[in-house]
C-alpha cells in the first residue's frame, strides 16, 4: 500500500493505492472517491463490543473496510473536521489516539480503547483514548495542521489538551492546571497534560473546543 497526502495542513486529502487483495480500514464516512474495482465491506470490527468500545471512544460503531478485486485500486480518503492528515509507519509499539484522530490503517492494526481515569475526564477528552497497535500503516487527522514533537527520555513537555492528537505509549502523562485558581478560570488556557520522553507526540494548530466557544455567542437564535 503507498500513499500520498494531498493539500496538507487545511484541506487534506489522503490517496492510497492498493496492489491487488490488498484491504485497509477506515472510519465511516470517511470515503471521498474508489476506483471501481474496489469493494467495501462494513462490520464491527471486534465484534459488537469492540464496537462499542470504540464508541465510548468517540469513534463510529461501524468501520468500512476496503479491498482491491483483480488488481490495484485507488481510494481516496478524507476527515470530516478542516485540518491535516499524517501517516504512521507502526511497528508493533502501541499509540494512544485521542478521540476523532483516527482516519484509517492497514488492517493489521488493532484499534481498542484505554481508561483513563480521572486524568483522561477532566482533560475534556472523554473517558477513553483509542489505543493503536500493529504492524502497518497509521492514518490520523486533526484540526489545523499537524506538528509532531519527539522528547527524549525524562524531557518534559507542557500542551493544551485541546491541542493533543495522539502520543506514544512508551510517554508517561498527567493533566494538571496551568497555574494557581486566577490562571485556570480567567487565562482561557485551563487544564494542560505534561508529558515525559522518551516518545513521539503529536499536537494540532487549532482547538476545535475553543473554537466552538467562540463561535457559539456569534450564532443567531429563536426567540420564544
Amino acid at each position: 500500500m503507498q500513499h500520498r497526502i494531498l493539500y496538507p495542513a487545511s484541506y487534506a486529502l489522503l490517496e492510497l493505492q492498493l496492489g491487488a487483495g490488498e484491504a485497509v480500514t477506515a472510519e465511516a464516512d470517511a470515503m471521498v472517491s474508489m476506483s471501481m474495482n474496489m469493494q467495501m465491506e462494513t462490520g464491527a470490527k471486534g465484534g459488537l463490543f469492540g464496537a462499542l468500545k470504540r464508541a465510548v471512544g468517540g469513534e463510529s460503531m461501524f468501520q468500512n473496510t476496503f479491498t482491491a478485486q483483480g488488481g490495484p485500486g485507488v481510494l481516496m480518503l478524507a476527515p470530516t473536521m478542516v485540518g491535516d492528515i499524517t501517516a504512521r509507519e507502526m511497528r508493533g509499539e502501541s499509540l494512544f489516539v485521542q478521540s476523532g484522530s483516527y482516519l484509517a490503517s492497514s488492517t493489521t492494526i488493532e484499534l481498542d480503547t484505554k481508561w483513563g481515569g480521572a486524568r483522561t475526564f477532566f482533560s475534556g477528552e472523554g473517558l477513553v483514548v483509542l489505543k493503536a497497535t500493529g504492524i502497518g500503516m497509521l492514518y490520523l487527522s486533526s484540526y489545523g495542521a499537524i506538528h509532531p514533537v519527539t522528547l527524549g527520555p525524562g524531557e518534559k513537555l507542557v500542551m493544551d489538551t485541546g491541542h493533543m492528537v495522539a502520543f506514544d505509549a512508551t510517554m508517561d502523562y498527567r493533566v494538571r492546571t496551568i497555574g494557581g485558581l486566577k490562571q485556570t478560570l480567567f487565562s482561557g488556557e485551563g487544564l494542560v497534560v505534561e508529558l515525559t520522553g522518551p516518545g513521539t507526540m503529536y499536537m494540532q494548530t487549532r482547538n476545535f473546543p475553543a473554537f466552538v466557544n467562540y463561535l457559539v455567542p456569534k450564532l443567531p437564535f429563536k426567540r420564544t
